[in-house]
């Protein structure tokens, strides 16, 4: 997808993070905007920007992960403007913790957001895509999916959000194939970040009520701050992970990644699984880390 002026972008998690700096590339590009977040505060002020811009414009708050409210999103997105050209599966959330400390609330939240939010965005989307295709020979579409590095790696102490990923880069993996099969007006596109200074290490801020946690453990509590961290230390901003997303969109590339170097890590667990060796270990090139992590948490246990 070449041309984006005139056309109509889809964009969850749309308030912050990945999400506003595509609308802003977006935007600046012509495209008309689709807005959904589950934080209404943020939305309306980011929106009230871009209409003070000019800016062909749709904002609603969303959870992502409420099937009927992606149904009722997906016809007002119809209404207003067509089937969209570029829809983007943004919206997601952190979580850290020993993995069997995880709570049922927790795998509900994680999951719903990260894994269900990307299933509706495909499930609500891409017929309306595949539709307009069908009638003009001119159309195309891009849908991009945000998984992780966390989709193709596994680190400990983050099971939880380890598990959504894979899903994700799973889900998009099969949806390019199944695309391949009917059509070759409607791409799609896995986004993998790594540290990156976005709000998903603050999640627990946009927690439904009726998924509250009852209290952190204290494995959790320690992949949060050592999550956080880590996002902030990064060096590579939203905004350059965006180009990258745009500049994919463009060329039809599949796998985004922000920091192409990780993938060294990413290789060695291939190379495990197809050499049926053990799982190699995370923490090879920052061994400090791990003792770190490793001490603070047997700290606790004791």
């Amino acid at each position: 997808m070449k041309q984006l002026k005139g056309k109509t972008a889809v964009l969850t998690g749309a308030a912050s993070g990945f999400g506003l700096a595509c609308a802003e590339i977006a935007a600046d590009a012509g495209m008309n905007l689709v807005l959904l977040d589950v934080q209404a505060d943020a939305l309306a002020a980011v929106a009230e920007r871009f209409e003070a811009r000019g800016v062909p414009l749709l904002a609603q708050t969303v959870d992502v992960s409420d099937a009927e409210a992606m149904d009722r999103m997906g016809q007002a997105v119809a209404e207003r403007f067509g089937a969209p050209h570029f829809v983007f599966n943004n919206a997601g959330v952190g979580a850290s913790g020993l993995i069997w400390e995880a709570s049922v609330a927790d795998w509900e939240w994680v999951l719903g957001v990260n894994v269900w939010g990307v299933i509706h965005g495909v499930r609500v989307f891409t017929p309306m895509m595949l539709a307009a295709a069908k009638a003009d020979p001119d159309y195309s579409g891009h849908i991009v999916n945000t998984a992780s590095m966390a989709g193709l790696l596994t680190p400990p102490n983050m099971g939880v959000y380890n598990v959504s990923k894979h899903a994700v880069v799973a889900l998009t993996e099969t949806l390019y194939q199944d695309l391949r099969l009917v059509t070759e007006q409607v791409s799609t596109s896995v986004l993998c970040p790594y540290f990156v200074p976005t709000g998903i290490s603050q999640s627990e801020r946009n927690r439904p009520q009726h998924l509250a946690s009852a209290g952190q453990t204290n494995s959790q509590l320690i992949g949060q701050a050592m999550m956080g961290k880590a996002v902030q230390s990064g060096r590579m901003s939203a905004q350059d992970v965006a180009e990258k997303v745009f500049a994919a969109i463009k060329t039809d590339q599949f796998y985004i990644y922000s920091h192409p170097h990780a993938l060294g890590t990413a290789q060695e667990r291939f190379e495990a699984i197809t050499g049926q060796t053990q799982p190699p270990d995370p923490f090879a090139s920052r061994p400090h880390i791990g003792e770190e992590l490793r001490a603070a948490l047997r700290d606790n246990a004791a």
